[in-house]
């Protein structure tokens, strides 16, 4: 994570880098995101969920926006540039769990993560958008009794994305449920989640859980007020 500030170019919003999306313009004119923030060339950063996003575009605001920006008016926004960050944002986030998996830093299945979270050693808690809400709760018991927080909200968040989805990017079969034992682990995560669940927004999580106490909706820890908490579509209307 990059601790360096940048400014959203539709709200001047300013938040840390790594929790906005840098669009890229590439030498044939298109602008198309740059998740990792890695392409050569002009950039700029945007911070809205993808609701805002899309007013701004057919408003013509990120046009203006990106004119300026980029300080030339010659370039092309692809019409599907919403889903296209939304993709990258997703690509992102799997990836992160896949690299986790294979570090050994995360858990599947309920069995080892109910041991863990009873032991106190899980740092994160997610399941699959079609896991079943009492397995969702049990593990979560778990994880309060195993953390010494009994009648605290604590819980685990549903992803956006089904078990089969899961299983592909982390290499393993039926993945229902994802436990993190690690903090540096379940750190890099959340962020990664972050970025991708403000961008598409709150009504595409679903149950079993609506909000995690750790995890992708955890408070950030470097002093910087959240975009997500202060940016609102009204804004471009």
């Amino acid at each position: 994570m990059s601790d360096a500030i940048r400014s959203c170019i539709l709200t001047r919003d300013r938040d840390v880098r790594d929790n906005l999306v840098r669009l890229a313009l590439a030498p044939d004119g298109q602008v198309h995101p740059d998740i990792r923030a890695k392409a050569p060339g002009r950039g700029a950063w945007i911070g809205v969920p993808r609701s805002a996003l899309e007013t701004a575009l057919a408003k013509g605001k990120l046009k203006g926006a990106l004119a300026r920006a980029f300080k030339t008016a010659d370039f092309v926004i692809p019409a599907d540039l919403p889903q296209r960050i939304a993709n990258a944002l997703e690509r992102n986030a799997l990836d992160r769990l896949g690299l986790e998996s294979r570090s050994g830093t995360l858990l599947t299945g309920s069995d080892k993560i109910a041991s863990v979270a009873r032991g106190g050693q899980l740092h994160a808690l997610y399941h699959a958008a079609d896991a079943a809400a009492d397995g969702a709760g049990k593990l979560a018991q778990a994880w309060r009794v195993g953390s010494e927080r009994e009648g605290s909200a604590l819980k685990g968040l549903a992803l956006p994305v089904g078990r089969t989805i899961l299983a592909l990017a982390l290499g393993r079969e039926n993945v229902v449920h994802i436990g993190l034992t690690d903090r540096a682990a379940a750190k890099r995560v959340s962020d990664a989640l972050d970025r991708w669940l403000h961008f598409i927004g709150p009504d595409t999580l679903s149950a079993p859980c609506a909000q995690v106490a750790q995890g992708a909706s955890a408070p950030r820890q470097d002093g910087v007020e959240h975009i997500a908490e202060r940016t609102t579509q009204e804004e471009f209307e």
